[in-house]
């Protein structure tokens, strides 16, 4: 037995930063009903707060009547009162919110009810405890202690206040004891806290999950009530009968009334002309009472015959079904049959239809509709010998939409490209969604070639104009992918599969273009695959190894360190260029094990080498968006014995597009350690200042590009590396020169006031032997010198 549809209604996914109030995270659970719940099961138990805090309160004045003045107890005892009021205000306000849903606001607000209570409760402790004698001390911190766990009672259903109530005032109870009594008691009561705002947040999050598991059944409930309908009402039902010249015979009063005739009126009519109703003269009759009709004409039983019937301006579905009459001599005199009333059952399926058929967010055709009208394009195509065709269309730069302004923005944006989509189409061709930010387009005639292109450039350059979304203008292009079956496809899928690799390229070649497909795409995606497959094997199989480029000073031509790069030779299909691999890496989620061995066989190799001689190692930014990266170059470092100050990590630009601090709190981390950082290919990306400020790098890396520019005095190159290396020198950073492959480039780069130069005019990547004794001949030249 299948357990898919179980499967669909699992139970939630709790996050805890939403059980606390924090933020609403975008996943498929409605959380209003959620922290509904929350403040409701807050104010049942809101007179029993009111009662604790009242009672303590006084026990608290007696407890403390030798210790402080009355009349400072008396203020506090008002205040006391005044917020436990206050509080139990606000939590019977709740109940006269909507029972159904509550705001991210209203359960994150109750912080302040537990910051106003552990404020005012940890006066008496703080205030008068730390002076009173050891025995008013312990029963002070009895009455609080158990004021604690009688709030922790009241107020578990809100987690984030009663969270803030315990650990507020379990401080100052710990801050008394630790003055009068020592250490040993302060750390009892924090334990103490500790265990009680565990099982709050156990309680709170029990009380989530209960409420979840009701949404889902709730859910699954209604799926089931649109997908599976009740059996229709049979008193929705009629009877009727023809004789052998289909006249209405002995009709019954609920056939009347379901067609809008009187019973005895219909007697003798037609039974084609009643359901016919005003098509009758016109002749333009349904699809489905030709049907009927055939089969009137053919005295032969007959099912589920589906035809429209204007009743009162209105049109309605009946079903309809019969069989013929033979008298007892064997000649037909008749039909009898049965009608039904459908509209509402067709009405239902063709809503299903839609959802199954039509995205719910744009309204355009979905996948399903989209391969359903490629495969009948297909099928006429290769009937005819013509031609269709197929495209293919992804949104550049709408991810960064997505992270940066929140997923409402994008869904409105994906809707707004919709409606810019379908107006480009005309009746040759239907515009869909398949998922994502992907679209297609089937062209059901494609003859006229060039047509077809000027529409994937239109589709282009419309998608490419500026969006005005609640005050944000925003810019999103599009890469279609282009491809003509028959001939780049036999069947839907193989068109579908050719498309894609036409996209794949025109995204290749840096988005907001179209590309036709062309045989050599596949034999480059085949020798894509081949190549992912035999590089999932080339760390097992000890076909990677690492090379090392020099890093020199820009002055003097002393070494000061190596950069860190891998090589890959296969035994059958030799040596593969980083240019190829390693993108493949990053796509196939290779680069983090790769880049860790790189990293562990790098800080292994340089804690050989003698010196302060530096290794940089480049990290990507899937490596730094996982927090455990920091222990892995922690691992790498205590491993191999290499001092932290020797290690220098590369990043670029591109990890801090990302909408998230993950990867900037992970470099925070890393520098913690005593590593250094260094920013690779400044200038050539989505160059920023904010980053910069932000994060301590200890070294900006120029580009071969600029240098190159440089060389050739333009103007606009030459400016960039004076204001990096300006901008260096300002934050106290070094600037190395990547790519400086002749003396005329050295001399240019040092002149421009880089620090440090790398290139092949001072060495190519070397093979280990060849770097380790490079740095030992270089630092014996030190010492000679």
């Amino acid at each position: 037995m299948s357990t898919e549809p179980t499967s669909q209604f699992a139970k939630p996914r709790i996050d805890t930063r939403a059980l606390l109030g924090l933020y609403d995270p975008a996943d498929t659970t409605d959380w209003a009903p959620i922290r509904a719940a929350q403040l409701h099961a807050g104010s049942q138990l809101a007179f029993f707060l009111l009662a604790a805090n009242v009672v303590g309160a006084a026990l608290v004045t007696l407890i403390l009547e030798h210790a402080a003045p009355l009349w400072a107890m008396a203020c506090w005892g008002a205040v006391v009162a005044a917020v436990a009021v206050a509080v139990t205000f606000r939590r019977l306000a709740a109940r006269h919110r909507s029972a159904s849903s509550a705001t991210l606001g209203d359960v994150r607000d109750t912080v302040l009810e537990g910051i106003a209570l552990a404020a005012v409760w940890s006066v008496p402790p703080l205030a008068f405890g730390v002076a009173a004698d050891t025995a008013t001390a312990l029963a002070l911190w009895i009455v609080l202690s158990v004021l604690m766990t009688a709030s922790a009672v009241a107020m578990a259903a809100l987690p984030l206040a009663t969270l803030s109530f315990l650990g507020i005032l379990g401080a100052a109870i710990a801050t008394m004891l630790f003055f009068v009594t020592g250490p040993v008691l302060a750390a009892a009561v924090m334990l103490f806290t500790a265990l009680l705002m565990i099982g709050c947040f156990t309680r709170a999050r029990a009380l989530v999950v209960i409420r979840a598991g009701e949404i889902a059944l709730a859910e699954r409930d209604e799926t089931v009530s649109l997908l599976l309908r009740e059996a229709q009402d049979h008193s929705a039902d009629w009877l009727w009968e023809t004789d052998a010249a289909r006249r209405i015979v002995r009709a019954s009063p609920r056939f009347a009334h379901s067609v809008g005739l009187d019973p005895v009126s219909i007697n003798g009519k037609s039974l084609l002309e009643i359901l016919a109703g005003p098509t009758w003269e016109a002749g333009n009759f349904a699809a489905g009472l030709r049907t009927l009709a055939e089969h009137l004409k053919g005295r032969v039983g007959f099912r589920d015959v589906l035809l429209p019937v204007r009743v009162d301006d209105t049109e309605r579905w009946f079903e309809i079904a019969a069989n013929p009459r033979i008298d007892e001599r064997g000649a037909f005199i008749g039909f009898r049959g049965v009608g039904s009333d459908v509209t509402e059952q067709r009405a239902s399926a063709d809503k299903i239809n839609r959802m199954a058929r039509f995205d719910t967010l744009t309204g355009l055709p979905n996948r399903l509709h989209i391969n359903e009208a490629l495969a009948r394009a297909m099928a006429d195509a290769t009937k005819w010998s013509s031609r269709c065709a197929f495209m293919m269309i992804d949104l550049d730069r709408f991810k960064a939409v997505n992270d940066s302004l929140g997923h409402p923005i994008g869904d409105r944006l994906l809707g707004r490209v919709s409606e810019r989509l379908a107006m480009l189409m005309s009746d040759n061709e239907l515009i869909g969604r398949l998922g994502g930010d992907e679209f297609a387009v089937v062209v059901r005639d494609a003859g006229d070639t060039a047509r077809v292109e000027r529409l994937a450039q239109t589709i282009v350059d419309t998608l490419a104009k500026p969006y005005d979304l609640d005050q944000h203008t925003l810019y999103t292009g599009a890469s279609v992918g282009v491809a003509y079956g028959p001939r780049d496809g036999a069947t839907a899928e193989m068109l579908i599969r050719s498309a894609d690799l036409a996209l794949y390229r025109s995204k290749d070649q840096s988005g907001g273009m179209y590309h036709c497909y062309e045989p050599q795409l596949h034999v480059a995606a085949e020798e894509r695959r081949v190549l992912e497959q035999a590089l999932r094997k080339a760390l097992t199989n000890n076909e990677l190894d690492v090379h090392y480029q020099p890093v020199v000073d820009a002055a003097t031509g002393s070494l000061k360190g190596f950069e860190a790069l891998v090589r890959w030779t296969h035994p059958e299909l030799g040596s593969i260029s980083p240019a190829k691999f390693i993108p493949l890496a990053e796509d196939a989620r290779l680069i983090a094990p790769i880049g860790e061995w790189v990293l562990r066989s790098a800080c292994a190799e340089a804690a050989t080498w003698p010196g302060e001689t530096r290794i940089a190692v480049n990290v990507s930014p899937e490596q730094l968006h996982n927090p455990g990266f920091v222990a892995i170059v922690a691992s790498a470092l205590a491993n191999s014995g290499l001092p932290a100050s020797r290690l220098e990590l590369e990043v670029t630009e591109s990890v801090f597009m990302r909408d998230d601090t993950g990867a900037v709190k992970v470099l925070e981390r890393i520098l913690a350690l005593g590593v250094r950082l260094s920013l690779d290919d400044f200038g050539t990306g989505y160059s920023s200042l904010g980053y910069l400020s932000r994060t301590k790098f200890s070294t900006i890396k120029i580009d071969r590009s600029f240098v190159i520019g440089a060389s050739k005095k333009v103007p606009e190159a030459i400016a960039i590396i004076r204001a990096v290396v300006a901008l260096a020198q300002s934050l106290g950073m070094a600037t190395t020169a990547e790519g400086v492959e002749t003396e005329d480039e050295h001399r240019l780069v040092q002149d421009l006031g880089c620090t440090k130069v790398q290139g092949y005019y001072f060495g190519r990547p070397l093979p280990v032997a060849e770097a380790r004794s490079l740095a030992h001949r270089d630092r014996g030249d030190r010492a000679a010198a």
